[in-house]
Formats: structure tokens, C-alpha cells, sequence
């Protein structure tokens, strides 16, 4: 691809003023996760490997330095056959993805930006979407979303994905963990990624599905959020919403002990606190092999965070502001 090296530097340019604005707000213990992370990425350190803790972090102080030349920047148009602003994904994919790269932009949590560039790994369709897996990433930020929705268009990170798994199955040691056999643990790693990649498009399709059920006017409640304990809530039951949707089925449906092992011993935060008849359901088919309560709990689930999404969205069109601070009033 012409002018490919220019491409790399310019999306990197960006990820540096967007953690330049926004990495600092992290949790101490957060931000310092992911920059060790960051430092895998950036010298293509395997997960097997310990990282070298003093050179991480003389390379952490490097790097504040960096971000601190960048901050009051603005981003920077990407130059493909004319200048087209950054944050229109569609019209960059349009031409980068004939070449065998792909490209994503757009919000996160707490309306953080997110770019990476990467190899097209593949692209596939599935119904109505559109699903474009990278793998050997190029230029990222510092938090790697494993994946996004936007138009239609599922943007899988392959490069997140793995770190997920290594993360949730080689530190946590569950059930999920002795599911992948393997002669190596980076090719037990694997063929782990492989496996759960699927169980994120799943989520996505799902995303989908709730986007097209809770309408248009959830984004921008998200984005009007009073407060992070707010978006955290809110975010909550779309995702759950998604996974009693497609996520959970369709696990189910195939048969993937493994990956619904993975789902639940990975369920934390707001999302575990929320759906505690879930989690009662999981451990009854782990003991009993019956997976007909934990069907019989995402039913119910698919129910019920419908009908909370649609409450909320109902009070932000009447209030204008959404402020939620007792999460218990949703759980199920």
C-alpha cells in the first residue's frame, strides 16, 4: 500500500493525543495495567514472557514525557487519496480494506477516543453485518477495546482478544482454563483466542439486535450520562441485554462449554452485580450438567433488560439528565 508508513504514523500520532487527554483519568492501578501492556504491545513481548519491570519503567516516565508534547494538539487528518478526518472509519475501510488493512475509530467509555490500524486478518458477513477481524496491529492507543459496532460493521481486535484470554483463563485458573489443550501454553493460547473470538462476535451481533430494539436515543443518553456511575449502569444492561440476545444462546446452541466456563467466571463488576440469577443459574449447571435453569435465566434476561433499557430511556426523554445511583432497583 502507498505511502503505508505515512498511514501508521498518522494513527499513531492521534493515540498519542488521545491518551495524552485521557489516560491519566484512569484508576492508578488501571492506568498502570495497561501501560505494562502497552509496553508488551509496543516491543512484541509474547504473553510467556515477564516483562522487564525496570525498563517498563524508564520507558513509562518516556512516554508521560511524550504525551505531554502532544496534549493541546488536535488530531490529525489521515491522508489516503485526499485528507479524511479520522473519525469517519467507513471512509478510510473503504479504501484501506481492498489492501488488506482495516482501520477503527470512535468513543469508549467515558467518551475516551479509540484508533488502531491493523491487518485484515478477514472479513465475513453474517446477516445484515459486517465483521472485519485484525490481527497484527500497527498503531493503537493505550486501552485496546476487543471489539466495536458501528453501522452495521463488527470491528474484531484479535490483538485484545488474546490479551483478554491470557488475562481471564492463565491468572484465574478456572474450569475455562483446562479447556484448551495444547503442547505449548502460546499454542494452548491460541487456540483459546480462536475460541473466544467467536463468543465476542456473538456480543456484537448482539449489540445489534439490542441497538435495533432500544432505538436511536440511546447514544445519546449514554453521552448525557449525570455522572460514571450512570454510564457504568447503563452500559451494564445494554451489554447484558446483548448477551442474553446472542451471546449466551448462542453459546449454548453450539455446545461451547468452554467459552460460556470463560463468560461466567469473567463476569464482574456492574454486569455480575446486576444479574445474580444468572450466576445462581451457572453454578447449577456446572453441579447438576442441566443446562435448562441457565436457558430459563437468560430468557428472563433478555426480558428484563429490555424492559429496564426501555425504562431508561423513558426517563432521560422526560427528565433530560439521567442520574442512577442505587443499581439494585435493576438487578435480577
Amino acid at each position: 500500500m502507498r505511502d503505508f508508513h505515512a498511514l501508521i504514523e498518522a494513527v499513531q500520532h492521534n493515540c498519542h493525543i488521545t491518551d495524552a487527554r485521557h489516560a491519566r483519568s484512569m484508576t492508578m492501578c488501571a492506568y498502570l495495567l495497561e501501560m505494562q501492556q502497552y509496553y508488551r504491545w509496543e516491543n512484541g513481548i509474547p504473553y510467556s514472557a515477564s516483562l522487564p519491570k525496570g525498563e517498563v519503567g524508564n520507558w513509562l516516565v518516556e512516554r508521560e514525557k511524550l504525551w505531554s508534547e502532544f496534549e493541546d494538539l488536535p488530531y490529525s487528518p489521515l491522508r489516503i487519496d485526499g485528507e479524511i478526518d479520522p473519525f469517519d472509519s467507513m471512509a478510510v475501510n473503504r479504501l484501506i480494506v481492498p489492501e488488506g488493512y482495516v482501520y477503527g475509530a470512535g468513543y469508549g467509555r467515558f467518551g475516551k477516543p479509540h484508533f488502531f490500524l491493523g491487518r485484515l486478518s478477514r472479513k465475513e458477513v453474517r446477516g445484515d453485518y459486517t465483521i472485519l477481524v485484525s490481527d497484527c496491529e500497527y498503531a493503537r492507543d493505550l486501552v485496546a477495546p476487543t471489539a466495536a459496532f458501528q453501522n452495521g460493521t463488527i470491528f474484531l481486535r484479535r490483538d485484545a482478544v488474546r490479551r483478554m484470554v491470557w488475562e481471564g483463563l492463565w491468572k484465574k485458573r478456572g474450569d475455562a482454563a483446562y479447556c484448551h489443550d495444547a503442547s505449548t501454553p502460546d499454542a494452548a493460547l491460541e487456540v483459546a483466542t480462536e475460541r473466544e473470538c467467536e463468543a465476542v462476535i456473538l456480543h456484537e451481533l448482539g449489540e445489534g439486535m439490542a441497538g435495533e430494539m432500544l432505538g436511536r436515543g440511546w447514544e445519546a443518553m449514554v453521552s448525557d450520562a449525570a455522572s460514571i456511575k450512570t454510564e457504568v449502569i447503563v452500559r451494564a444492561v445494554r451489554d447484558l441485554l446483548a448477551d442474553c440476545l446472542s451471546t449466551l444462546p448462542g453459546l449454548i446452541k453450539r455446545g461451547e462449554e468452554c467459552s460460556l466456563h470463560f463468560y461466567f467466571e469473567n463476569l464482574s463488576g456492574m454486569r455480575r452485580e446486576l444479574f445474580p440469577l444468572a450466576i445462581e443459574a451457572y453454578r447449577a449447571w456446572c453441579a447438576a450438567g442441566d443446562p435448562g435453569p441457565l436457558s430459563e435465566a437468560i430468557e428472563n434476561g433478555s426480558e428484563h433488560w429490555l424492559d429496564v433499557g426501555r425504562n431508561l430511556l423513558g426517563k432521560y426523554e422526560v427528565d433530560g439528565k439521567l442520574l442512577l445511583e442505587n443499581p439494585e432497583e435493576f438487578r435480577l
